[in-house]
């Protein structure tokens, strides 16, 4: 699992996958000589930095996501629009893309910038070669699985393979501290298909509320993400029923991302907390909640 943030449209708004910090992957034993990092990424991006350019920006996707890449004029260029904002989604495209262990560098002359991989789940990318399809749309899924509607911190994990089809390493205590399947998401920034959300579980009521709210309440309340409704009537699931392998829309086929979150960041109006994703009322409905009791 890995904590991440991802920006909101992406670039949040960017308040980005959180201004949380991420927290480093934890190894847990397998097997003799074999460890897994779970990965467990925050994410507080807001929709803001997904229409940022999008991803085909500056000819990243073909200049590499390495020193070639991000020493040119174009990706220059790009940065300094917006510095902060941008320095927040290289934060979580290097997260996602970018083996762990490994970090990319940018200086504008006065500050230099430092992103640290992750996942590795665009490995030529990476490397310096062009982004091949396979990993424009796993980037892309994963920085969409990212977003965050309302730009706070949230752990989400998250589930998939890479672009060369290995999956996203995970152990059953994961599972089992992130008990609620969430969503489906996929798409691909770089050539503006998508991005794509559809709702794991069925959709929640009226009385619940969530940080995560881009997949579970349905409609498209969280632009530019589309959903899709049920993720299960456009996605396929592996061999063991744990995450989808891939979605289909439009004929295309695309890898997707799975999340799955902590009981804790569903809410319930009524429990006698008030929470951000709750409006002060007299009802137990999230939008009208007993639990905001001073309302302006």
């Amino acid at each position: 699992m890995t904590r991440m943030k991802l920006l909101g449209v992406l670039l949040l708004t960017f308040t980005g996958g959180c201004a949380g910090v991420l927290e480093e992957p934890t190894a847990s034993s397998t097997a003799p000589g074999q460890t897994v990092q779970e990965l467990e990424m925050e994410n507080s991006l807001t929709t803001n930095g997904l229409a940022f350019n999008g991803l085909a920006f500056n000819g990243l996707a073909f200049n590499g996501l390495a020193f070639n890449g991000l020493a040119s004029s174009e990706f220059s260029a790009w940065f300094q629009q917006n510095p902060a904002e941008a320095d927040l989604f290289m934060k979580y495209l290097v997260r996602c893309a970018v083996p762990p262990g490994q970090t990319r560098t940018y200086s504008n002359g006065s500050i230099t910038y430092t992103w640290t991989g992750s996942l590795g789940l665009a490995p030529s990318w990476s490397s310096g070669s062009p982004a091949t399809l396979k990993e424009q749309q796993v980037v892309s899924a994963c920085l969409a699985a990212l977003v965050n509607k309302y730009g706070r911190t949230v752990t989400v994990s998250l589930l998939g393979t890479s672009a060369l089809g290995q999956r996203i390493p995970y152990t059953e205590s994961e599972l089992n501290n992130y008990p609620q399947r969430e969503g489906c998401f996929f798409g691909n920034l770089f050539t503006n298909e998508g991005p794509f959300v559809g709702n794991d579980q069925q959709q929640r009521g009226s009385t619940q509320s969530s940080l995560r709210a881009c997949a579970l309440w349905g409609a498209n309340i969280c632009p530019p993400l589309i959903h899709i409704g049920s993720c299960h009537s456009s996605c396929q699931l592996d061999a063991t029923g744990t995450y989808f392998t891939k979605c289909t829309r439009g004929g295309i086929d695309y890898p997707a991302i799975t999340t799955r979150l902590s009981n804790q960041d569903i809410y319930t109006c009524g429990d006698n907390t008030c929470q951000v994703t709750e409006s002060c009322g007299n009802s137990t409905n999230a939008a009208s909640c007993t639990d905001c009791k001073v309302c302006p």
